[in-house]
């Protein structure tokens, strides 16, 4: 199984290292070439939104990107990727693939003094650490969105078909859970 994980900014190599441990064959995606080769599923890993959005754009990939997650390319949008994926964003007009018909709250939490650990319930997979930095929350979802997770109040986790949205980083815990990546990888199958 090969997976395409986004590696213009932010945390790539860590998906990279759960997804490899985990038997797929990985692929970094930095320019449009690497888009053109069979891929299984995509990684829009955590970092700054905005940059990935702009690097997309200047690279040429963003409309093949967002054409084969349209199609049904299995993805997994970890943080500043759930942004990429939002429809809406609150209280800003930025749109980027907006494949996904939800509204996320950037930087929900605050600033990075507002970042934290814990663990919750994510759908059937049961409870599952979470570490969320500077993190986003869905504030709503639309149509066929299932909400996945919940902490605070907040929904943390939708998954949309095959597009799978998290405002934390389940890389970060992959030594205590494989669990979001091996999900991932059943949906890719």
């Amino acid at each position: 199984m090969r997976i395409g994980v986004l590696a213009l900014q932010g945390a790539f190599i860590e998906h990279i290292h759960a997804l490899t441990q985990l038997g797929a064959e990985c692929v970094e995606l930095r320019q449009l070439a690497d888009l053109e080769q069979p891929l299984d599923g995509v990684v829009l890993p955590g970092g700054e939104s905005t940059v990935q959005g702009k690097l997309l754009h200047e690279l040429g990939m963003f409309t093949p990107l967002q054409e084969k997650i349209k199609q049904g390319l299995p993805v997994l949008a970890t943080c500043a990727g759930m942004i990429l994926l939002a429809e809406h964003l609150a209280a800003d007009s930025t749109r980027h693939l907006a494949t996904m018909p939800i509204t996320v709250k950037r930087n929900a939490y605050g600033r990075q003094l507002g970042s934290f650990v814990t663990e919750a319930e994510l759908g059937s997979l049961g409870r599952v650490p979470m570490t969320f930095i500077r993190a986003p929350y869905i504030e709503s979802v639309g149509e066929g969105v299932e909400t996945l997770a919940v902490v605070d109040g907040h929904i943390v986790a939708a998954q949309y078909g095959r597009q799978l949205a998290l405002a934390f980083h389940p890389e970060l815990d992959i030594d205590k859970s494989t669990a979001v990546h091996e999900y991932f990888l059943r949906l890719c199958r």
